[in-house]
């Protein structure tokens, strides 16, 4: 019996390096995949922008001056670059020992409005790289702080383009932030132009639509679905994380098995030494 606990132990030990190979892998991978998608949500952001600006809403855009346009699309340029320094900073954090964001960083670029994204992110965990569970969690919460980013990053992107006479000034947020939410839910490439958000409301003093009391409006809504189907390199990078994740299951499920096993030799072993006729 205990020749047969040392073999299982022997297991777990070879488990626990493999697991910590595979986490090492994985965390390269998702710095790489952030990085991208760094570059992605920026390039769409203005895409979004443009198409809102320019299709959505364009006789409120060429009542902007020349300069007010100007500063319109600097501070968007700003959000997306900051956006794209914050999905890196989970990760780099885990090394550095804490947030570095640059608060100089956040300046008033425009007339309009303030570039405020929130740097304030949740403190990044620490898992034992070689327990597959801990490292299930790591990896769910980077996916929840990346849905979060992209989610505060619209919002300010619409308050931005709200400030500057774009968006109808009388816009409720709880509509906004509740239509954005069912539009999370999909995993699905949704019809029309990309990471944006078509709604038909009720708002009060603005142009109607003909025979009726709605106004329908449009709003930016980054969604990580469509923003990995239009680049090829995340994409791509999405898939090498699926597929790491799913050698971190296979491994992770023969190390609950082994643990199960040593504890019920362990069990027996243990009954075996207090039994006496």
């Amino acid at each position: 019996m205990a020749r047969a606990i040392e073999r299982i132990e022997q297991d777990i030990a070879a488990l626990k390096e493999a697991i910590r190979a595979i986490a090492v892998e994985l965390k390269t991978a998702y710095a790489s995949y952030l990085a991208t998608l760094g570059l992605a949500v920026r390039k769409q952001l203005i895409l979004a922008s443009y198409h809102l600006c320019t299709q959505g809403y364009p006789e409120n855009f060429l009542h902007l001056s020349l300069n007010q346009r100007q500063q319109l699309q600097q501070a968007i340029r700003k959000l997306g670059q900051l956006a794209a320094e914050q999905l890196l900073i989970y990760i780099k954090s885990e090394e550095t020992g804490g947030d570095e964001g640059d608060e100089g960083e956040e300046e008033n670029v425009t007339s309009s409005s303030s570039v405020t994204l929130d740097k304030s992110i949740p403190e990044p965990l620490t898992p034992d790289t070689s327990n597959p569970i801990e490292l299930a969690k790591w990896q769910q919460k980077l996916e929840e702080v990346t849905q979060e980013i992209l989610k505060k990053l619209s919002h300010d992107a619409n308050l931005l383009l709200q400030k500057a006479g774009i968006l109808p000034k009388k816009l409720p947020e709880p509509i906004l932030a509740a239509a954005a939410a069912a539009s999370e839910a999909s995993s699905e490439v949704m019809p029309g132009p990309p990471n944006l958000l078509n709604l038909v409301i009720e708002i009060e003093n603005e142009q109607q639509l003909e025979d009726s009391g709605l106004t329908q409006v449009m709003a930016i809504n980054l969604r990580l679905g469509e923003i990995e189907f239009a680049d090829v390199t995340l994409s791509s990078e999405r898939r090498q994380i699926r597929n790491i994740l799913v050698q971190l299951n296979k491994l992770g499920r023969e190390y609950q098995k082994k643990h199960r096993e040593r504890a019920i030799a362990e069990a027996e072993a243990a009954w075996r030494s207090s039994w006496f006729e």
